[in-house]
């Protein structure tokens, strides 16, 4: 399947998670420190807003990238959560439409900040978690993370790397290799500790 047709299937299955949410879970911490799950959606809106909007905020926040992603969630996360669905659903915004393969990246593991906190776990389809996995979200950073270790999943044909192992399953190394601490006790190998180490 083409990367569109991935991040188009991601995006239908986080529509789905989100319109049977109940009011509690909307409000419910997620992966992401300090966002709620409705923070998370706020933001994932980001790529909607328009170039001059986007410039003027990251003018007031004085190019700071966490302070704009904060101010920009939070412009959208007080709107009613059908309307927070709807613009999901139906404004899927520029990076969406030319870059699917770092959105899918993006979306993938922003579903799972929010189905692990509510314990909404699911199976990801093998060629979704196999891509997300062979690209992480380079605004991540996941190279201070990943220098000098091998990772391999457990439940998908992939590893990358060389260096002492961590192993286990794709999803938590998906998560891991972007920072989220949650991931790091599904994994195991040799390599964890320091994994642990760089995370923390």
């Amino acid at each position: 399947m083409s990367y569109r047709g991935m991040l188009d299937a991601e995006r239908a299955e986080m529509i789905e998670l989100l319109r049977g949410l109940t009011g509690e879970e909307w409000e419910t911490p997620s992966l992401c420190d300090g966002w709620r799950v409705r923070d998370v959606v706020g933001h994932l809106l980001t790529d909607t807003v328009g170039p001059m909007r986007y410039l003027a905020a990251a003018v007031k926040n004085r190019g700071s990238v966490d302070r704009l992603n904060n101010a920009i969630a939070a412009s959208f996360a007080d709107l009613p959560t059908s309307q927070l669905v709807d613009e999901f659903e139906h404004n899927a915004g520029r990076l969406s439409k030319y870059s699917p393969r770092l959105a899918l990246s993006d979306l993938m593991v922003h579903q799972q900040d929010i189905r692990r906190p509510l314990g909404r776990p699911r199976t990801i389809a093998a060629d979704r978690l196999t891509a997300v996995l062979s690209y992480p979200d380079p605004f991540a950073f996941p190279g201070k993370y990943t220098k000098g270790l091998r990772f391999t999943a457990t439940d998908v044909t992939w590893t990358s790397g060389v260096g002492p192992e961590v192993r286990g399953p794709g999803e938590a190394i998906a998560l891991a290799v972007v920072g989220r601490t949650a991931a790091l006790d599904d994994l195991t190998g040799d390599g964890l500790p320091e994994l642990r180490r760089r995370i923390s």
